[in-house]
């Protein structure tokens, strides 16, 4: 048995949520504001709260940070109004989990006790991270938007990580947005009010990749005819972004193995070294580990890199946000009001496959606003070819037994799971939305253990 607190407004809810926890046998204590429920929490024995994002006067966030100082109490958000920054703030500040109204029993039931048991194992949990500059959701296009739970999941991963100067590499198709996390990563960081530097190591020719990295001092090789200092100290006291790092060549994978080992490089042509202060989060399209086997990346570097590791996945496999997205982009390209889909137009995009992910849509909604003269987006505006056939793999007699298909499509989706997370059964669960065992049952049940 354990006292839970309540901080929510909606009496109905909270009164409902009550009856629920007591019938599980737990002690509840209630409380409609941020300060009524930091009172309880100080007068009181907490094991755990549960805490609504919107709430009077301050929120649930400002609930976060004052928790911190009082009790190490794990503290499980809910909010019908997600967003990639709330989420991310969230668990930035240290809350235990992040879930949305309406919450479904058995996922709440399941994080609680979750939480109860990493209170029992941890008592002196550490307090939550102070809060970064500037980690506001932007308003510029580079915000993170998206309502499906594998992106969910994506943005609690980017919270819990923001905190830290751990190394993260970021995974998935060209174009479905792994700039936009490492941004998140470093606008949530305490690194923030330093420079964010991206390099595009797959635009970069082999011969000048070092000397761009690590910069050069005058008269090191012929045409050196001023010192460069290079991104990695252009980046100190920041983030330093190395996206497609899967096409760096292995003499300079080698270079940067020891800067992540060593904090220091040596420019070309130096013959003292320099220490750099950054964080470093890399991004690949490739199969990383295919490349290692190939032996065109180096398995050193891969396991110093994957630290915390964050797959993101292709816009294909979260349908649901591709009108959303789309509505998100036509606001950001303006109109007063914005331009809208049409109905027939938003079938167009739903039918699509989408093999340029984020990137395609968001250059679809730019044409689409370029060719359309009215407020109204029609099919013919956006270009797109005929829509891709259906995904291979999916033999499915449509005619058939329901359940026989329904298996069927549950084999192919953990299949493409396991693959997207080269093999981490537990990234896969958290995709999938299953539980580890969950995952394991389905493995036997389909042949994939």
């Amino acid at each position: 048995m354990a006292k839970i607190l309540i901080v929510d407004d909606d009496a109905a809810f909270r009164g409902s949520l009550a009856e629920m926890l007591q019938d599980l046998g737990h002690v509840v204590l209630q409380a409609e504001a941020t300060d009524a429920g930091l009172h309880r929490l100080r007068t009181e024995n907490v094991d755990a709260a549960i805490v609504d994002l919107r709430l009077p006067g301050e929120d649930g966030l400002a609930f976060l940070r004052r928790a911190a100082g009082i009790s190490p109490v794990p503290c499980i958000m809910l909010t019908a109004y997600a967003s990639g920054g709330n989420t991310i703030e969230a668990m930035r500040l240290g809350a235990f989990d992040h879930l949305t109204k309406p919450v479904a029993r058995a996922a709440l039931v399941e994080t609680l006790e979750r939480a109860l048991r990493r209170d029992a194992d941890t008592p002196d949990r550490p307090q939550a991270a102070v809060a970064a500059p500037g980690a506001r959701e932007p308003v510029d296009g580079s915000e993170l938007v998206s309502s499906s739970e594998a992106m969910r999941q994506v943005f609690k991963r980017i919270g819990m990580a923001a905190g830290s100067d751990a190394t993260v590499l970021v995974l998935g198709e060209t174009g479905t947005g792994k700039e936009l996390v490492a941004r998140a990563l470093h606008r949530n960081s305490g690194r923030a009010a330093g420079p964010f530097v991206a390099v595009n190591c797959a635009a970069i020719p082999a011969e000048l990749m070092e000397s761009e990295l690590f910069g050069h001092v005058k008269g090191a090789f012929t045409g050196a005819v001023h010192e460069r200092i290079g991104r990695f100290r252009e980046a100190d006291g920041g983030t330093l972004f190395l996206d497609e790092i899967g096409d760096m060549p292995l003499s300079t994978q080698a270079k940067i193995l020891r800067v992540l080992q060593e904090r220091e490089i040596t420019p070309l042509g130096a013959s003292r070294v320099q220490p750099v202060d950054v964080r470093i989060v890399a991004a690949t399209h490739l199969d990383l580990p295919a490349a290692v086997k190939a032996g065109r990346f180096r398995e050193d570097l891969w396991y110093r890199l994957q630290v915390v590791p964050l797959w993101l996945p292709p816009l294909r496999e979260r349908l649901g946000d591709v009108l959303l997205l789309a509505e998100h982009f036509l606001r950001l390209l303006g109109g007063d009001p914005p331009k809208r889909l049409s109905a027939t137009a938003a079938r167009l995009l739903l039918a699509h496959s989408w093999p340029g992910n984020v990137r395609e849509l968001r250059n679809a909604m730019e044409r689409a606003a370029i060719l359309s003269h009215g407020s109204v987006i029609e099919v013919e505006h956006i270009g797109l070819q005929a829509a891709a056939a259906p995904a291979p793999g999916l033999d499915i007699d449509w005619d058939g037994p329901m359940a026989l298909a329904v298996a069927r499509v549950e084999r192919e989706m953990i299949v493409r799971a396991l693959a997207a997370t080269a093999g981490n059964r537990a990234e896969a669960a958290r995709r999938l939305g299953l539980s580890r065992q969950q995952l394991y049952r389905k493995l036997a049940e389909f042949d994939l253990d």
